[in-house]
Formats: structure tokens, C-alpha cells, sequence
């Protein structure tokens, strides 16, 4: 009678999980297609065998399966690559190891600095010293020009805020389709920071897709109230994706990962 009731609840929340599991995968990758396969594979070894989620709570213990296969596999990021994306790999092999890692599950995901340990299988006072660690080396290895595209004046001002207090250039604000991709011709920037729906109920994800034809492929951040709409695996999505609301801490981390990529994966509307 315990195991009927309890494969439900451990597949709905392996369910919940799974389009956040994406988001970490695809950071960690820097893709889409590879994120998702870690993903995939992840959920694959869970299934298989329920024990390794044993000793954690289901949503610690999914992801903890997913930086084991990840790691094991010995950490892949996107190969063959050349430009601003094998420089980005260069750095990332400069820092300090677990450091990346556990920034993005603390800031992005949302885990206490106990939960990240349990994740990389480290203690907690070292996965609180690692992702200060991380958040030195990422800020102090990229910086660049920063286009955001965001209708609500406070929430621009506030990311313009951020953007600027870590080092980089902000080419300035569009509110609608129009304007962010005049904005995006007259200064090309490094990175496209985009709201999803904007004032004149045009799609930032049309915007962004606009200034990519035009410009070339550059890191993208696309920011949502509703992460899990963009997180499905059913067609082209973005590898960097944060929620609202979100925090100081979410805005840095995700800047400094998406400058260290430099690429993106363009959305279809």
C-alpha cells in the first residue's frame, strides 16, 4: 500500500522539477540540445533506479543526479566552437572547480548553501565559500555592452542598475519590438536582456529574434514571470532564462554565465 502511494508523489514532483532541471542543465552547457540531454539522462537513471534519490529530498536529490552524469562525463560545454564562445571556455577552465556549479544552484535555483552540498558533495560551509568564489572570477572575467528590453520603467531601472554596478555598458532601454531592434542596430550590444511581454503586447522573444537575424548570435536572458512556459524542450528555447521576481543575486549570476557563453538558441513564436 506505501509504494502505490508513494510513485505518485515521487513523479509528480520529479514533474515539477523537470523544467528547472533544464534551466541548470542548459547554464551549465550553455545549450539547449545539451542541457536537455543531461537532463533526459538524468530522469532516465531516476527511473531506473529510485535509490539514488535516497537520503535528500526529491528535488535536491534530482539534481544531485544531475551534476553526477554531468560531471562524470567530465563537465562538457559546447565543442568546436571558435570567437567569444572559446574564450568563454578558456575562462571556464580557469575556475576554481564546483564553483560555477554551485553559484548556479544557489542564485538561479534557489538551494541553501546545505542543499548545494548535498548536490556537489561538498560540506556547507564549502559550497558557501564556493560560490563566493564564483561570483569573483565570473564578474572579474567578461565584461561588455548590455541592451535590455523591458516595458516596466522601475524593473529597466533596476537592471540598468545592476548591469552598470558590474562593470558593463548599457546601450540603453527599448519597450517595444520597434524599438529594441532600432536600439540594437544603432549599438550593437554583447548582450540582449529581454522581458518577454512588452508594452504594446509585442514579444520580446520576436525582438530578440529580430536583432539575432540582423546582428548574429549573441547571449540572450530572457526574464518571465512563468520560467516553466519557456522550459518545455518542445522547440528552440533560450539556455538562460530568469524569474520574476527575481533578485540582484539572480541578475549577476546570469549575466556573468550568458557573457561566459556568449551564444544563445534563438526562440520561434
Amino acid at each position: 500500500m506505501t509504494d502505490v502511494t508513494e510513485t505518485p508523489s515521487v513523479s509528480d514532483a520529479l514533474g515539477e522539477c523537470l523544467p528547472y532541471l533544464r534551466r541548470y542543465a542548459r547554464a551549465l552547457t550553455g545549450s539547449q540540445n545539451s542541457g536537455d540531454a543531461f537532463a533526459a539522462a538524468s530522469l532516465e537513471a531516476i527511473l531506473t533506479d529510485r535509490s539514488v534519490l535516497d537520503g535528500v529530498d526529491t528535488r535536491t536529490g534530482v539534481f544531485r543526479v544531475l551534476y553526477g552524469i554531468w560531471a562524470s562525463a567530465g563537465a562538457p560545454v559546447e565543442e568546436g566552437e571558435s570567437g567569444l564562445r572559446a574564450k568563454a571556455q578558456k575562462h571556464l577552465a580557469k575556475l576554481t572547480n564546483h564553483s560555477r556549479e554551485a553559484l548556479l544552484l544557489h542564485t538561479i535555483e534557489g538551494f541553501s548553501f546545505k542543499e548545494v552540498g548535498q548536490i556537489i558533495g561538498v560540506e556547507e560551509t564549502e559550497a558557501s565559500q564556493l560560490v563566493q568564489i564564483a561570483r569573483r572570477e565570473m564578474a572579474d572575467s567578461v565584461t561588455g555592452s548590455v541592451m535590455i528590453i523591458e516595458d516596466e520603467a522601475i524593473i529597466a531601472m533596476d537592471i540598468e542598475s545592476i548591469v552598470a554596478e558590474m562593470g558593463h555598458r548599457v546601450t540603453g532601454v527599448a519597450r517595444t519590438r520597434e524599438e529594441a531592434v532600432k536600439l540594437g542596430k544603432a549599438d550593437v550590444p554583447d548582450l540582449i536582456l529581454a522581458d518577454i511581454q512588452l508594452a504594446d503586447n509585442s514579444s520580446g522573444i520576436d525582438a530578440v529574434n529580430d536583432l539575432l537575424r540582423d546582428l548574429g548570435n549573441r547571449p540572450v536572458i530572457f526574464i518571465t514571470a512563468f520560467p516553466e512556459r519557456l522550459l518545455t524542450g518542445d522547440k528552440p528555447e533560450p539556455a538562460f532564462l530568469i524569474s520574476k521576481p527575481y533578485t540582484v543575486d539572480q541578475v549577476v549570476s546570469a549575466v556573468s554565465q550568458a557573457m561566459f557563453f556568449s551564444s544563445t538558441e534563438t526562440l520561434n513564436s
